[in-house]
């Protein structure tokens, strides 16, 4: 948590030396103060920083590639599928999430990909249900959330 801060306040430095305060300045000193924080890291007791930097940056090219694909199966379902061969579910997902920031950015993540949607979380907290606009595989759907989604956030949030 220092060496975000760290990171930040050379990222606002960046932006206010360079004289104009833009998103793209604060973006580049961010950029900037991470590379002089990973050459200094010799000097800092911990380093998960640099890697939970890293998985972040891996979590959100891998979300945006679930969300392109699954853009691109509405769009086949959309154009190419006569409604009777729809199969909408309701399925129940057991949750390895346990505070209520992980679960609410799950369902939040759920959610935005297109034809699935985060219904509701279970009163323990143990289970979120999900509804999918069409599920040939049942168990096939709730392992690619288990071991794909939420295992990749987690990593992310712990």
């Amino acid at each position: 948590m220092q060496l975000l801060m760290y990171n930040s306040l050379l990222a606002l430095n960046w932006m206010l030396l360079n004289g104009e305060v833009s998103l793209l300045n604060l973006c580049i000193g961010y950029v900037l103060g991470y590379g002089l924080l990973w050459l200094l890291r010799p000097l800092f007791s911990s380093i998960t920083y640099f890697d939970k930097i890293h998985k972040a940056i891996t979590f959100g090219f891998f979300f945006l590639w679930e969300l392109f694909r699954a853009n691109i199966n509405m769009v086949r379902l959309v154009l190419f599928k006569p409604n009777r061969d729809i199969h909408p579910a309701i399925i129940a997902l057991p949750l390895k999430a346990e505070t209520d920031a992980e679960i609410a950015l799950l369902a939040n993540l759920i959610s935005l990909t297109p034809g699935t949607l985060s219904l509701d979380v279970s009163s323990d907290q143990k289970v979120l249900y999900i509804h999918a606009i069409d599920v040939t595989d049942v168990d096939k759907l709730r392992e690619e959330l288990q071991k794909g989604l939420e295992a990749r956030l987690l990593e992310v949030m712990r």
